[in-house]
């Protein structure tokens, strides 16, 4: 693709350097390493590295095209492209690279602090059920067909955000779902793809610190964007959450969709109960929606995941014309990998497999699992390192207030020494007769917790969810819990 055409709408005048725009240009890359000759090369500003340092790299291999946000130190035969914000401008013109494949798929966004996978991928599951062949990107990885990949990211860089949506086309996808994580949104990951409709779960404090956002109002004004600037023509949002009427605010959505478990809506829930199914625990629920009301069965536990769960629907029947009932008839045998996934024990006991890794989502799992009268709610969690302690009090907090035993234990250390982050969590249990165990080894912990249950007892097993890994130093070791437990 010749360069002109490439960032064609994206550039103020006269930013080509003379006679650049006929440079054919057959890799676009923010990597140096990856940069060559009929590469465009991508300067970005990271937390870590500056791409602007890296520039003569991507030269010394034969690169010869740069789009920057300050002059680099290159030899004067360099096509050096000054953007104000190169993020932005790679994002767009990844779109353009890989045929604007957002264009030819009804991509749905899906945003929030909690339940942004609950949401997505329930979704995906009514539409390929309803023979709509959809493809899902988030934090369980990438999905279509019988392709699977892991992403680093709950939406992953613009370069393969945009090469994943061009390979779904081509494979025959006619929807994609997509994770927008407020980190994205900031860093504009996603701009440039152009969304069917938009989705709102909630919104609470998270995501707060040096290397994520600085405040909170920061962090909301990044979920706005989602609403604002894709071109969404639904928005779905759950009223019940305060901040509903802040993300539609200004939104480009000719058409707005209410979901609610607690008031009238135009797709609401009532009589939630609890509902012990063979495979493990659920919710019982009636649908209002259209006037009709449609008694349904969830094999998730707990209001909030019937709160997604009326969002799947609502986007379900709204963007794509499946009829309330049959997409909501379709969630009996949802299963989603990490969230309320319940394994049955030998001795009696029930395993819980949940990614809960905040206090809100804790909280509202474990007041979930109450209902379900357990002879004792055991609950083993962590912390990821290097986020907040903030982060860390709120979780010791839900489970000092709701389990009847804690094991502390790790999560996602990466670089911080376990212990340390154990003993922020276990501050919270200072005034607490809740009592708890600290051992740092996550597998050990596990079975000593096993070894702990009694019939009757649930046990849950927080934080990791989905996760096959578990990050210590640089280095991702494989962990996966569901084997340990079998």
């Amino acid at each position: 693709m010749r360069l002109d055409a490439l960032l064609a709408g994206l550039l103020p005048p006269g930013a080509l350097p003379p006679g650049a725009g006929s440079m054919d240009i057959s890799c676009l890359t923010d990597r140096a390493d990856r940069a060559g000759p009929g590469s465009l090369f991508v300067c970005i500003r990271g937390c870590r590295t500056d791409g602007h340092t890296l520039a003569s790299q991507a030269w010394a291999q034969g690169c010869r095209a740069f789009l920057v946000e300050r002059p680099p130190d290159l030899p004067a035969g360099a096509a050096v492209i000054r953007v104000a914000d190169t993020r932005a401008a790679l994002s767009l013109a990844a779109c353009r690279f890989y045929g604007e494949p957002s264009r030819a798929l009804r991509v749905v966004g899906v945003t929030g602090t909690k339940g942004k996978t609950t949401t997505a991928c329930l979704l995906r599951h009514i539409l390929a059920r309803s023979g709509i062949p959809c493809g899902y990107i988030g934090t369980n990885g990438i999905e279509w067909g019988e392709t699977r990949t892991e992403t680093r990211n709950t939406t992953p860089d613009p370069l393969t955000l945009q090469q994943v949506l061009h390979d779904m086309l081509r494979a025959g996808c006619r929807a994609a779902v997509l994770e927008v994580s407020s980190q994205a949104l900031k860093q504009r990951r996603a701009d440039g793809t152009r969304l069917a409709a938009a989705a709102f779960t909630n919104l609470s404090p998270d995501h707060i610190g040096p290397t994520e956002h600085p405040d909170f109002a920061d962090y909301a004004a990044c979920k706005h964007r989602l609403f604002t600037d894709f071109g969404a023509g639904l928005a779905v949002c759950n009223a019940d959450d305060p901040h509903a009427a802040d993300m539609l605010r200004g939104s480009s959505a000719a058409r707005q969709v209410t979901c609610s478990t607690r008031r009238a809506a135009d797709y609401a829930a009532q009589d939630i109960r609890p509902e012990a199914a063979a495979g493990g625990f659920g919710v019982r629920f009636a649908l209002l929606a259209g006037g009709r009301s449609l008694s349904c069965f969830l094999p998730l536990v707990g209001r909030g995941n019937v709160a997604d769960a009326l969002l799947a629907v609502a986007c379900a029947a709204e963007c794509f014309g499946i009829p309330p009932g049959q997409a909501a008839g379709l969630l009996g045998d949802a299963r989603i990998a990490g969230r309320s996934e319940t394994l049955r024990l030998a001795n009696g006991a029930t395993a819980v497999i949940d990614y809960a890794h905040n206090g809100v989502s804790l909280r509202q799992l474990l007041g979930s699992l109450r209902e379900y009268r357990p002879a004792r709610l055991i609950c083993l969690f962590g912390s990821v390192g290097g986020r907040t302690a903030l982060r860390r009090a709120e979780l010791g907090r839900a489970a000092a207030e709701l389990a009847d035993l804690c094991i502390l234990t790790s999560d996602n250390p990466g670089s911080e020494p376990p212990e340390q982050i154990i003993a922020d969590i276990a501050r919270a249990f200072a005034e607490s007769t809740t009592p708890y165990l600290c051992i740092p080894d996550r597998a050990e912990a596990i079975r000593t917790a096993v070894s702990l249950t009694r019939p009757g007892d649930i046990l849950v097993l927080a934080g990791k969810g989905h996760e096959r890994y578990q990050l210590v130093g640089n280095e991702k070791h494989p962990f996966n819990e569901r084997s340990m437990l079998r």
